[in-house]
């Protein structure tokens, strides 16, 4: 129940936000089926990733791994190739690290409770309180980015949202205001109204929000310069240097380290600026590519390499075209020059 101390707004929120989903909630795949299994792949695939780009990934990943017990037994580079395109290559193994948890500690079952899930790889506080509330109806909050931004606007909170002790602020407080019926609605119509209407960037649809009526953002006119955020902390540049190595109609292709960015995935090899090619052969310019990580930007240069012969450094290995589609996952990173690793496959 709220409580003194709960905003007024957040008290008003859950009968006018539930009838908004009720119109206007997306059709999605985890929706239609919420088993725990469902709701957790969905929610660590969505991790700042668009749900656009996450529709036909999901679809291919349960179609091959449709249960938890297939998930922990999925051979790694496998599973990799099936998350290639999302990103943030850590997920998946976190992914499949709480899959082989829930085998061997939780007898192949969820666990249901708050707690519990959250002892599992990769399961922060916002993926816990997602799976507890939408697949086992636990009244529990689930703030993500999107839910902390409608917070900020509705009760024109001007604090830091990113702050932790903000943030549990923000989750008791909606949980005192969760409708104890349908918790996993109402966090998901949170986030379904942080997505499509309470847009990030300054730009909210206010005359569509179910919550015009008595959000305090739009009537001070300062929704769309909430939340305030910290200034962010300039991105490192890295200049690299990638070669792709072509010897009939295959590529080299080498696994980077197991710890750090990128970590064990297949690339294109690449190095600090200026590295040189260790495979002899005639080198031509390839183009140029930028890649931006969180925390750093890649900043490449890529050279064609005709290689003399077979000969690759150890651990090397060449790869042809349907291999590559098939068995390999290159990073995104990498993508600037597809076009140029294609036409030396030909």
């Amino acid at each position: 129940m709220p409580g003194a101390n709960t905003p007024p707004q957040l008290a008003l929120l859950p009968a006018p936000l539930l009838a908004w989903y009720g119109a206007n909630a997306r059709d999605l795949p985890w929706r239609r089926e919420p088993t725990p299994y469902h709701v957790f792949v969905s929610e660590l695939m969505l991790q700042q990733t668009r749900v656009a780009a996450v529709l036909e990934h999901y679809r291919r990943f349960m179609e091959e791994l449709p249960t938890v017990r297939a998930l922990a037994a999925c051979p790694e580079d496998r599973l990799m190739k099936l998350w290639q395109g999302l990103g943030y290559y850590s997920r998946a193994r976190n992914l499949q690290k709480a899959a082989r948890q829930v085998m061997e500690e939780f007898g192949g079952e969820f666990p249901g409770e708050f707690a519990a899930l959250r002892t599992l790889s990769g399961v922060g506080d916002y993926t816990a309180g997602a799976v507890a509330s939408i697949a086992f109806g636990r009244a529990v909050p689930a703030v993500d980015g999107n839910v902390l931004r409608v917070v900020s606007r509705l009760t024109a909170d001007c604090r830091d949202m990113a702050s932790p002790p903000v943030r549990r602020q923000v989750a008791g407080a909606l949980e005192a205001v969760m409708p104890r019926d349908r918790p996993g609605d109402f966090n998901q119509a949170l986030m379904e109204l942080g997505a499509l209407i309470c847009l990030p960037g300054g730009a909210p649809l206010c005359g569509q929000c179910p919550a015009r009526a008595f959000c305090a953002g739009r009537q001070a006119g300062i929704a769309g310069e909430l939340p305030e955020k910290a200034p962010k902390k300039p991105r490192r540049v890295e200049r690299r240097t990638v070669y792709l190595i072509a010897w009939k109609g295959k590529l080299a292709l080498r696994r980077r380290p197991e710890k750090g960015l990128l970590a064990n995935l297949w690339e294109y090899p690449s190095g600090p600026a200026g590295w040189p090619c260790p495979v002899a052969g005639n080198i031509q310019p390839a183009g140029e590519g930028r890649h931006v990580f969180t925390h750093v930007e890649w900043r490449m240069e890529a050279f064609a390499v005709e290689a003399q012969g077979a000969a690759l450094p150890p651990g090397w290995l060449w790869a042809g075209r349907e291999e590559i589609a098939r068995d390999y996952a290159l990073p995104s990173a990498f993508r600037p020059f597809a076009q140029a690793a294609e036409a030396l496959l030909a």
